[in-house]
C-alpha cells in the first residue's frame, strides 16, 4: 500500500515518519513518499525523515519527490499538510489584522480566512491529481490550516473523499491519561463542535464518567492544554475546551497580549526554522544523523515550548524529545492512521474526525463539516456519532462559526468579495461589517499571487 505525504519537507517531518514507519508493517504500508515544492526544505526535512523512517524499518520504500504526479499516481492515502506563502504569508496575515486590533491566528479569523484563500486553490490542484492519477478509492487527509474552512470548502467543491484531521481533541485525551498515570486506549470521549471549535462533555476512563472529576482537578489547569482557562470558566461551560477556544473566551487578553509582546507567533516560526534550516545545511543527513537531531530536538524544543505563549502569556513546561525507539501515539499522522486501522483491520474503529455532520450535531445541516466523535467501518464508511443535549453556549459558538465557515466557502469557490465581507463580518472575532470590508480588501491585494481575480 502507498502512501503520499504531500509538504513532506516541513519541520513536523520526522515526526510524521516515525509515526509511519512504526506502524507500517501492521497496517500493510509498503511505499511511502514525501513530496514538497521546496527543494531546500525537502533535502533537509524530507530527508532526515526517511532516514528516520528507513531506520526504525529498514524494509521501507522512501521516496522523496518534488514531483506531484509521482507522488499522486496509484496511491491509496494522501496527507496533505502544505503552506501556501510559507512563513512571510503567514506573518503578513497576523499583521494586517493586528493593525485594525483584530486577533492575528492562522486558524481563526481574519487571518485564517486570509491563509484559507491561499490553501484551497492549492490543494484543489492537488484533489484534481488524486482523482487522475491515485487508485480509484483513495483518500485524502488533510491537515493544512485553516482545516476547518478548508475541509468544509474542499467537500462543497465536490471532493468527498477528502477528511480533515487535527491532533488537538487526541492530544487533549493522551494528556489526561498521562496525568492520571492509564494507558492511552482505556481513555474514550464525546467531542462535538468544529475544527479548533470543539468541546468534551462526556470522557471515560474504562467506561467510567470522569468529566466532573477532571473538571474539579487543579492539576489538569497546570500539566494540560487546560492552562489556557480558569476553572471557573470550564464550570460555566461545563465542558472540557479544545485549547483554540482561548481565543474566544479571552479575545481582549489574546490580542493585547501578542502586542505587548511585540512578535507574532509566525515570526516566532520564521526565526526558529530560520536557525534550524541554518545549521542543518551544513550536516548530512545519513552520516551526520546524531547530530542532525540534536540540533532539532534543540530548535523544535524552543518551537514547542512558545506554542500559545505570546497569545496567553504561560510556557508549556514539558520539553520536546524525540526518540526513535520510544511508541509515537502518532500526532496527526495517528488520527489518519486509525482510519487506515479499519479498512486493514476489517475491525471499526472510533475517532475524533472532521466530516460531514449528517444530522449529528443538532442545529448544523448534513452538510456541515463539523469535529465530532465517529465510528469509522471497515468499508470507509464514517458514522459521526449524535449529540444528545449539547450545551447552550457551546451551540451558540458553534453556530456562528459554522456560519461563517459556510460564507467562506462560497466566497473562496465563487471568488466573491461580498460573501467574504459577510464571512468575516458575522465571525465572533471580526462582528462588524465595516471593519471585514477594510480586511477583506486588505486580504484581497495581499494575496494577489495566489488567488485568481476576485468579483
Amino acid at each position: 500500500m502507498k502512501l503520499t505525504v504531500i509538504g513532506g519537507g516541513g519541520v513536523r517531518s520526522l515526526m510524521l515518519a516515525k509515526s509511519l514507519a512504526q506502524n507500517a508493517k501492521e497496517y500493510n504500508i509498503t511505499h511511502i513518499v514525501f513530496m514538497d515544492n521546496n527543494v531546500q526544505k525537502l533535502n533537509i526535512f524530507g530527508a532526515l525523515a526517511r532516514e528516520v523512517a528507513i531506520r526504525i524499518m529498514p524494509s521501507l520504500d522512501f521516496t522523496l519527490t518534488t514531483n506531484p504526479v509521482e507522488a499522486i499516481q496509484s496511491a491509496d492515502y494522501i496527507i496533505t499538510t502544505i503552506r501556501a506563502g510559507e512563513d512571510d504569508m503567514r506573518i503578513r496575515d497576523e499583521r494586517i489584522a493586528l493593525a485594525h486590533n483584530v486577533l492575528g491566528q492562522e486558524t481563526t479569523g481574519a487571518a485564517g480566512f486570509s491563509f484559507a484563500m491561499r490553501s484551497v486553490p492549492a490543494l484543489a490542484e492537488y484533489c484534481e491529481l488524486v482523482r487522475k492519477y491515485a487508485n480509484p478509492n483513495a483518500k485524502v487527509f488533510n491537515f493544512t490550516n485553516p482545516a476547518g474552512v478548508v475541509s468544509q470548502t474542499l467537500r462543497d467543491m465536490g471532493y468527498d473523499f477528502t477528511f480533515g484531521i487535527c491532533d488537538a481533541p487526541t492530544g487533549m485525551l493522551r494528556s489526561f491519561a498521562h496525568l492520571y498515570g492509564i494507558a492511552p486506549e482505556t481513555v474514550t470521549a464525546t467531542c462535538y463542535g468544529l475544527n479548533h471549535l470543539s468541546f468534551f462533555n462526556s470522557i471515560q476512563f474504562s467506561g467510567k464518567e470522569m468529566l466532573p472529576t477532571l473538571i474539579n482537578d487543579d492539576r489538569i489547569y497546570a500539566t494540560t492544554d487546560m492552562r489556557f482557562f480558569s476553572k471557573e470558566l470550564t464550570k460555566k461551560i461545563g465542558c472540557i475546551l479544545n485549547e483554540y477556544l482561548y481565543y474566544f473566551f479571552y479575545r481582549e487578553k489574546a490580542v493585547q497580549n501578542i502586542l505587548d509582546a511585540h512578535v507574532t507567533r509566525g515570526e516566532v516560526i520564521r526565526d526558529v526554522n530560520k536557525h534550524m534550516i541554518e545549521e542543518l545545511s551544513h550536516l548530512d543527513p545519513v552520516k551526520d544523523f546524531d547530530k542532525c537531531l540534536e540540533v532539532y530536538v534543540k530548535w523544535q524544543g524552543q518551537r514547542s515550548a512558545m506554542y500559545m505563549k505570546n497569545e496567553t502569556g504561560i510556557r508549556r513546561p514539558d520539553p520536546f524529545t524525540f526518540d526513535l525507539t520510544s511508541h509515537d501515539d502518532g500526532g496527526y499522522a495517528g488520527v489518519a492512521l486509525k482510519y487506515i486501522k479499519a479498512q486493514q483491520t476489517g475491525k471499526p474503529v472510533e475517532m475524533i474526525f472532521c466530516v460531514p455532520n449528517n444530522g449529528a450535531i443538532p442545529g448544523l445541516l448534513d452538510s456541515d463539516v463539523v469535529e465530532i466523535s465517529c465510528t469509522i467501518q471497515p468499508d470507509g464508511t464514517y458514522l459521526p456519532h449524535a449529540i444528545q443535549n449539547p450545551g447552550e453556549i457551546p451551540m451558540e459558538i458553534i453556530r456562528r462559526v459554522k456560519l461563517y465557515e459556510r460564507y467562506a466557502s462560497r466566497a473562496i469557490r465563487n471568488r466573491s468579495r461580498d460573501d467574504a465581507i459577510t464571512c468575516l463580518m458575522v465571525h465572533p472575532l471580526v462582528n462588524s461589517y465595516s471593519l471585514a470590508e477594510t480586511l477583506v480588501d486588505e486580504y484581497l491585494k495581499a494575496n494577489q499571487e495566489y488567488i485568481k481575480e476576485w468579483s
